[in-house]
């Protein structure tokens, strides 16, 4: 999955003389949190609700009037994304710089914007929670041949799987989190279990005395 299928176009955007008050109004009947700030045409900064509310908080050293323009309280230079850059690349900018959002740029033009709302958008997508589906959560050896030993189970068993998201569990292991077509989950983890898979979810259900 990549940028541009997940971000949100066309953009909101506020000019550098905008007023704190206008972009506080366009932002509350938009109900958007982020506004690029375009200068004839060009990216030169961003503002959000937050950088609004701390401008003008009474709160504040040297609170800003409402009246005042948006070029003396926007973040300028902000980062951006390609449209081409891969959906998990933009969640690593955004979580390790602490950003809620990424203007997407090609060729010096705005094309779109991403935010965090938009990752977890895409977060549904790739693991098919936003579907029908069933939940399965299988340890497998480190191993070449694994994953296909998995799958492979489940294809014999006309299982569909709608999405695999694999991350390490130790040096030794990979967890495997599956949505599969079938709401029938712990019947088909009681049958892994039987044939030796380690299965993490659904757990078992204790036997009934």
């Amino acid at each position: 999955m990549l940028v541009r299928d997940i971000m949100r176009s066309p953009v909101v955007t506020i000019s550098p003389h905008t007023t704190l008050q206008d972009a506080y109004r366009i932002i509350t009947e938009k109900g958007i949190r982020h506004l690029p700030v375009l200068d004839e045409g060009k990216l030169i900064g961003i503002i959000t609700d937050r950088d609004l509310r701390l401008a003008t908080s009474a709160l504040s050293s040297f609170p800003f009037p409402p009246e005042s323009q948006v070029k003396g309280v926007m973040r300028r230079s902000p980062l951006t994304a390609d449209p081409m850059d891969p959906v998990e690349d933009a969640a690593r900018v955004m979580r390790e710089r602490k950003i809620g959002c990424l203007p997407v740029m090609s060729d010096g033009q705005l094309l779109g914007i991403i935010t965090g709302i938009d990752l977890l958008d895409a977060l549904m997508r790739l693991t098919g929670v936003d579907k029908p589906s069933g939940r399965l959560e299988v340890r497998l050896t480190y191993h070449p041949g694994e994953l296909a030993r998995l799958t492979g189970f489940l294809s014999r068993r006309d299982v569909n799987v709608h999405s695999i998201l694999t991350y390490p569990d130790g040096p030794d292991h990979v967890r495997v989190v599956l949505r599969i077509g079938s709401i029938e989950d712990r019947r088909i983890a009681h049958d892994l279990r039987r044939s030796g898979f380690e299965v993490l979810w659904p757990p078992e259900k204790p036997c009934l005395r």
